[in-house]
């Protein structure tokens, strides 16, 4: 199973990106193959057909399965992430790839913000097996929620990858 995670935090290797990182290797047991850490793109996500955004939605459609993770802010993902979701085509531009959408924020009030991850991940065409994730960004590294996710879904996210079920 090829694993690309993708970070869409304004800040580069942000703790959203060391987020999805320990998430990617909770569920497939050892570190993701790919990296995109979305912000490191620059203007090229601003308009269409440059080569460093290109190659890395190439990566993420060459996944199997792809950790998508965004801080919350105003109670969804950011406009970074966004920007770098709109170069895939509708319906298909994340067709047979299975996506964990992963959210970390600062209180519970916005435990929720995953399903609008959610929503325009499966507008893409990804499979979403599993329910998105949200963290307490203070307690991403010292929590359990990110080992609970994996031991609860972490097996059904390899079946379905195993499967072909997208």
């Amino acid at each position: 199973m090829k694993v690309t995670v993708v970070a869409g935090n304004p800040k580069p290797q942000s703790r959203t990106l060391d987020a999805a990182r320990i998430l990617a290797a909770a569920i497939a047991a050892r570190d993701a193959d790919e990296i995109v850490d979305v912000i490191t793109l620059g203007p090229g996500l601003l308009g269409w057909g440059d080569d460093g955004v290109k190659a890395a939605v190439d990566k993420v459609r060459a996944a199997d399965l792809v950790i998508v993770a965004s801080p919350t802010y105003k109670g969804t993902y950011t406009g970074v992430l966004k920007l770098f979701l709109d170069q895939f085509a509708t319906d298909t531009g994340l067709q047979d790839v299975i996506a964990v959408p992963l959210m970390l924020g600062a209180g519970p009030g916005h435990a929720m913000a995953p399903i609008f991850l959610e929503q325009v991940l499966r507008e893409l065409g990804a499979t979403l097996p599993a329910p998105g994730l949200y963290v307490m960004d203070s307690e991403y590294t010292t929590g359990t929620a990110i080992a609970d996710y994996a031991s609860r879904w972490g097996a059904a996210l390899s079946a379905s990858d195993r499967a072909g079920v997208r």
